[in-house]
C-alpha cells in the first residue's frame, strides 16, 4: 500500500487536517506530521537557526501524529530527512482553511509543504477551501475531493518539479457544480498599513485592509471558483520566464565593460 504524508499550515488539530488523514487512510498507510501552531502565510519558511522538537502520539485509527514546532516546510523536511522510517509516496497539504489563489501560492504555507515534498522528489497536493462570511465548510467532503485526486496523482504520477493546487469554492458539497483544471489568477490585493504607538510614543505597524479579491477570468482558479467549481492548477518549480530569456539576452550584459573601467 501507498504511503501517505498528510501535513498542513493551520496546526495539528485544524478540522481539515484530520478529514483528509481519514479519507486517504482508504489509499494507504497515513502519517500526520503538522506544527504545533498556525503559520498561515508562512510562505516557504525553513528553521535555520534553532532547534527543532517533535512530539510523537497516535490518532484513533492507529495512524501516526507527529507533531513539530518547526513550519510547515519543516514538516515535510524533517520527515523525508529521516524522522519518518519509510519515504512517503505522495504529500497532501491542507485543508487549508481559506483559498490559496494566484499569487497567493507565493506566501500560503499550505504550498510550500507540498514545496517541500516537491523539492525532494515526492509528488505533492496542497488543497485549500475558500471561505465566505457565515459558512461552515463541509471538510468530509472537502477531503474526499482531495482523496479522489490524490488517487489519480498515485495512478498517474506527476512530472518532475510539479504538484497539484486545490482549492475548493465556499459550497458546501452537492451545490459544487464539479472540477476545473485551471492556470493561476491574478490576485488584487487591499493590504493597508496602520499605524499606531505603543504607551512609550514608539511607533508600530500592523498590515491590515479587506480581504484580496481577484480577477474572474475564464480559465483560471479565481473564474473556476466564482463559478462554483473546484479548482485543479498544476505548478512547476522551474519558475524560469522561458519567453524572457531571448529579451534579456538581448540587452547584451557584458561584464567587460566593468573589467575595461
Amino acid at each position: 500500500m501507498p504511503h501517505i504524508l498528510i501535513t498542513n499550515d493551520d496546526g495539528y488539530q485544524s478540522p481539515g487536517l484530520m478529514a483528509l488523514a481519514h479519507s486517504f487512510a482508504r489509499l494507504g498507510r497515513v502519517t500526520v506530521f503538522a506544527p504545533d501552531h498556525n503559520w498561515s502565510a508562512a510562505g516557504h519558511t525553513k528553521t535555520m537557526h534553532k532547534p527543532l522538537r517533535i512530539t510523537e502520539s497516535t490518532l484513533p485509527g492507529g495512524m501516526p501524529l507527529y507533531v513539530t514546532t518547526g513550519t510547515p516546510s519543516d514538516c515535510v523536511g524533517l520527515a523525508l530527512l529521516g524522522v519518518l522510517p519509510e519515504r512517503p509516496d505522495l504529500v497532501v497539504s491542507g485543508i487549508n482553511m481559506g483559498s490559496n489563489l494566484g499569487h497567493d501560492v507565493t506566501y500560503s504555507g499550505t504550498l510550500a509543504a507540498a514545496m517541500e515534498a516537491v523539492v525532494y522528489g515526492v509528488p505533492a497536493i496542497a488543497a485549500s477551501h475558500d471561505l465566505a462570511e457565515g459558512f461552515e465548510p463541509d471538510m468530509p467532503f472537502a477531503a474526499e475531493v482531495t482523496a479522489l485526486i490524490g488517487q489519480a496523482v498515485l495512478a498517474h504520477g506527476l512530472p518532475e518539479n510539479a504538484l497539484l493546487s486545490v482549492n475548493l469554492p465556499a459550497l458546501r458539497g452537492a451545490e459544487m457544480r464539479g472540477l476545473a483544471i485551471t492556470r493561476l489568477g491574478r490576485r488584487v490585493y487591499r493590504d493597508v498599513l496602520i499605524q499606531r504607538a505603543d504607551p512609550r510614543g514608539q511607533p508600530y505597524y500592523w498590515i491590515g485592509g479587506d480581504p484580496p479579491a481577484g480577477d474572474p477570468e475564464d480559465g483560471t482558479d479565481i473564474g473556476a471558483l466564482t463559478e462554483g467549481f473546484v479548482s485543479v492548477t498544476p505548478l512547476n518549480l522551474d519558475m524560469t520566464d522561458h519567453g524572457l530569456l531571448p529579451v534579456v539576452t538581448g540587452w547584451g550584459l557584458n561584464l567587460g565593460a566593468l573589467y575595461n573601467a
